[in-house]
């Protein structure tokens, strides 16, 4: 019971913080001019895409940048709680006896993909002079990517001994040093596709706060400390910041809170062991990021459209369906996803 007195003492504790500064966090914003260009955007093999700009034409103007604000924030506290923790005498209990390690790899991952997503949202509002891009070029984001996701798997092989995967009902693989591709494999897979499910007013952020309250019930019943901490802190920075998110959004997440967040939460699910049950958790990420692969494949070598548009979303768009009916289903079909997942994680 103390522990989860903490945990949700944590949760309104950095809710609260964030709500505090949200409002002159967007004011700033609007200041700094850092806010969604109008853009003419093309696929990672360069041919336009004019359906993803005409449903995005009118978020044109509205800040970008409020995962900068839950990064800043999770961050800043995350590192002052652990050692606070210390100081009362309160034991840091993990799943791998290594708290220190863990914490390196969450703020490593955070950090580093959050620096690699404010980078190229600078790009694109600071220096959207060619036309022909918007931001970093995808060839240029991904190398970036996979160099971060092999040091963080490294992180995990070598400092935390992690290099097994558990499938449910059949057993535990022992993958030696294959699970270091294994993982930067699910590290990037997760941070493109929280980025492309970042389209509609408030779809990504819910989608990922939902996952997260999966993963935070894992986390609490293995009393893994660090683990547990780090989520409260990071949901409730995240419901403050999805209030101003929902639609109509009056600030969006940006490349620094997708990427981040997308990332972050592969190497939560890997931490705990638990791919299979992160894949189940995070499905709706992975039909879009795969919607969107299968697309350009099909458009690149086929010359044809698989579906009317992608990633998935667009798709409900082209439909006639409005952007909160897509938000809400996403949202309900995220839910009983994460009890799934969650189910599976503890049989």
């Amino acid at each position: 019971m103390g522990s989860l007195a903490l945990f949700l003492g944590l949760l309104i504790f950095s809710f609260t913080l964030t709500s505090s500064v949200v409002i002159p966090f967007i004011n700033l914003l609007y200041q700094l001019r850092f806010r969604r260009q109008e853009q003419e955007t093309l696929d990672a093999f360069g041919q336009r895409t004019p359906i993803f700009d005409k449903f995005h034409a009118s978020k044109a103007g509205v800040p970008v940048g409020g995962g900068l604000l839950v990064v800043m924030v999770v961050s800043v506290f995350f590192a002052l709680m652990i050692p606070a923790l210390h100081y009362f005498g309160i034991e840091i209990t993990s799943l791998h006896n290594n708290s220190q390690a863990e914490v390196n790899v969450l703020f490593f991952t955070f950090l580093s993909f959050a620096i690699l997503g404010l980078y190229d949202d600078i790009k694109k509002f600071f220096h959207f002079t060619d036309k022909k891009f918007f931001g970093l070029r995808m060839r240029q984001k991904l190398i970036l990517q996979v160099i971060l996701a092999v040091i963080i798997a490294s992180m995990l092989y070598l400092q935390l001994g992690i290099s097994i995967l558990h499938i449910p009902f059949i057993g535990t693989l022992e993958l030696g040093f294959w699970y270091v591709p294994l993982a930067a494999f699910v590290i990037v897979a997760f941070a493109n596709a929280v980025n492309i499910t970042d389209g509609l007013d408030g779809l990504a952020a819910g989608l990922l706060l939902f996952s997260l309250f999966g993963l935070w019930i894992l986390s609490s019943t293995i009393l893994d400390v660090p683990l547990s901490v780090f989520i409260s802190l990071w949901l409730g920075a995240l419901i403050s910041f999805l209030y101003f998110n929902v639609f109509p959004a009056r600030i969006f997440m940006g490349d620094v809170g997708s990427l981040a967040f997308g990332a972050t939460l592969a190497v939560i699910g890997l931490l705990l062991g638990k791919v299979l049950a992160l894949l189940i958790i995070g499905f709706i990420f992975v039909v879009e990021i795969a919607s969107s692969l299968v697309q350009l494949v099909s458009k690149k070598y086929y010359g044809k459209k698989v579906l009317p548009a992608a990633p998935l979303h667009l798709t409900f768009q082209v439909r006639g369906w409005a952007e909160p009916k897509i938000v809400q289903r996403a949202w309900l079909l995220q839910i009983m996803l994460t009890i799934f997942g969650v189910w599976l994680a503890v049989i």
